[in-house]
């Protein structure tokens, strides 16, 4: 026993090892390389591991944990404000997408019972799929992300009773299940138990284990609350996940939250991994090889039904044009309630051997195509969709005569705007964002949409009158590019260029231009300058200090400069290191003859 577990944790951590990267560096996404190492592992690969259904209950932890964190991030009245979405959108998503499916299975001559429990089943999409590539793609605060997120939470609360009425359906009772009435009662009386825990026991537990001192015990608690609330959920036949959240959110304003975070992260992302293997291994390539047509037929049939749904529910929801495909493609897939579901299915006699093995194919195929429509999306669909998108430059019918031009008018440009408006100087304004032009047009800027990079616009916009260019575009390269149009094409233009960085700072030193602002350097100098106040310095000393070093990071900038030309990265090490320790001297010199800091009573230095 004891081998068989040290041989199936090896060929795991191996499988993973080998096949996620393979999958990153091919650009297919980390998701689908657990899948695959799974289908490579599982009875129908090469048979290295048995016990898939064990595996996958042991698994479906990894979600637990996954929605006990995004719980902790949701505290309760931001989860009341989502409640609109959850229960609106969610259930308008569940309600259409079983009706659409239950309609097709109907019109394929299947039994009533077999359609309505398969259609059910197959409206809910994977959490863990969904979130694990909103995560990847940084897309959770996105519009898409925020409704595929409500959705999938009201899908888990949706399977709690999609598994109650199965029996009903069914011929056969679920064993150890009592009425529906029965059922509703004690999970009404779990979630309330968990509140109450959850407000009055679980802090002042947490308090006192981390009284110990002791990380190991804490992060031992830690993983003790999410395996018990989850047990108890599953003893009364509810979702766990569903119950975890819900302990989550009740912990989402605690003094303990990040330190939960930061223990159960590492588990989450192994035990997500391997849900995502034992997905893989429950794929019956035996079923697939025998009808592969059939089975082709139906994972393209229910991706493209409900993958349809979700695209118009989601220009209902008025996300943006962009990303309706993307957000139906994240939720088109099963998901791995839909496993329980059949299961259950097959348990009331709804379901025979057969189809359940062949739905819970059609569910695992749809999830492992999920990261590779994603990836078509990336490659086809997403740069036809932006260049449909993009709108043509604005007209200027006549030449502006404006003393400034302002190229870029994001975070940037706009104070320099604004600067000059409260002082009666106009500007014209250049700007390649379409929702930031509307927008500021609305509050009267003259602002004009096109590419600034374009002589014949500069040209209408003044360039050969104006006295002035502020080149403030976010993209370093564009940034250079219009230098060098303006070097060329209108000489006499005063340049007043944003840096990003020290490198574009060098580059446009590199073209002449000697007024230059770096964008966050100001910024942080005053920020630590209001830090010395806090501490209780004086404002004659802060001065002082700050000038310093502004002066002293500006002979250091332009000594460096000769050096980054010539790429002697040795001589720039160099430079930098002797430019820290001639500060350190300075401000040591300067320290010696003043009093010791404050003790936090406001003092002056």
């Amino acid at each position: 026993m004891e081998h068989d577990l040290l041989s199936n944790a090896l060929i795991y951590l191996a499988a993973a090892v080998l096949a996620v990267p393979l999958a990153k560096r091919l650009g297919l996404g980390s998701v689908l390389g657990y899948l695959l190492a799974g289908m490579a592992i599982g009875p129908s690969g090469w048979g290295l591991i048995g016990g898939v259904e064990q595996m996958l209950h042991f698994s479906e932890f990894g979600v637990v944990l996954l929605l006990f964190l995004i719980g902790l991030e949701l505290e309760p009245k931001r989860l009341w404000l989502l409640r609109k979405p959850i229960f609106g959108w969610g259930g308008l998503q569940v309600g259409l997408c079983s009706a659409a499916l239950f309609g097709a299975a109907l019109a394929l001559g299947i039994d009533w019972k077999t359609a309505l429990v398969a259609a059910l089943g197959l409206s809910l999409s994977s959490t863990a799929v969904a979130l694990a590539t909103l995560e990847e793609r940084k897309l959770k605060a996105s519009p898409a992300g925020s409704a595929g997120f409500s959705i999938l939470l009201f899908q888990d609360i949706a399977a709690i009773p999609m598994i109650a009425v199965i029996p009903l359906i069914g011929a056969a009772p679920a064993a150890g299940q009592g009425p529906v009435w029965q059922v509703a009662l004690k999970a009404a009386a779990v979630i309330l138990l968990l509140v109450l825990c959850g407000r009055y026991l679980l802090r002042p537990l947490l308090r006192i284990i981390a009284k110990t001192g002791l990380r190991e015990i804490f992060t031992a608690f830690a993983l003790l609350l999410v395996i018990a609330i989850g047990a108890l959920m599953q003893w009364v036949g509810m979702s766990m996940a569903l119950g975890t959240f819900l302990a989550g959110v009740l912990l989402a304003d605690s003094e303990y939250r990040h330190a939960l975070e930061a223990d159960l992260e590492p588990f989450k992302g192994l035990l997500l991994g391997l849900f995502f293997i034992a997905v893989g291994m429950t794929v019956d390539i035996g079923v697939l090889l025998e009808r592969p047509l059939l089975v082709a037929g139906l994972v393209l049939g229910f991706l493209a039904i409900k993958g349809a749904v979700l695209y118009a529910l989601g220009r209902r929801f008025g996300i943006a044009r962009g990303q309706q495909i993307l957000f139906a493609l994240l939720l088109a897939q099963g998901g791995e309630f839909a496993f329980v579901v059949f299961g259950a299915a097959a348990t009331a006699r709804i379901f025979t051997a057969p189809t359940a093995s062949l739905l819970v194919v059609v569910v695992a195929l749809s999830m492992m195509a999920t990261p590779l429509l994603l990836l078509l999306y990336d490659k086809l669909i997403e740069p036809r969709l932006r260049r449909l998108d993009q709108r043509p430059d604005d007209p200027i019918e006549q030449q502006e005569d404006n003393q400034v031009i302002i190229a870029g008018f994001g975070r940037f440009g706009q104070i320099v705007g604004r600067l000059l408006l409260a002082n009666r100087i106009r500007a014209t304004v250049l700007d390649h964002d379409a929702d930031q032009v509307d927008l500021l047009r609305k509050f009267g800027f003259k602002v004009f949409y096109g590419d600034a990079t374009r002589i014949d616009l500069l040209r209408m916009a003044g360039a050969e009158t104006a006295r002035m260019i502020v080149v403030a575009i976010d993209d370093p390269a564009d940034s250079l590019a219009l230098v060098d149009a303006i070097r060329q094409n209108f000489p006499h233009l005063t340049i007043l260029a944003r840096a990003r960085n020290v490198s574009h700072y060098y580059d446009l030193m590199d073209r002449s231009v000697t007024l230059i602002e770096r964008e966050t350097f100001e910024a942080a100098l005053l920020m630590g300058g209001k830090v010395l106040r806090e501490l209780g310095y004086g404002g004659e000393r802060v001065d002082q200090v700050v000038h310093q070093f502004r002066d002293h990071n500006f002979r250091t900038l332009m000594a460096v400069y000769p050096h980054y030309r010539n790429q002697d990265q040795h001589q720039m090490i160099s430079l930098a290191k002797q430019g820290r320790q001639e500060l350190e001297d300075m401000f040591a010199r300067d320290a010696a003859g003043l009093p010791a800091a404050s003790d936090g009573s406001g003092g002056e230095h």
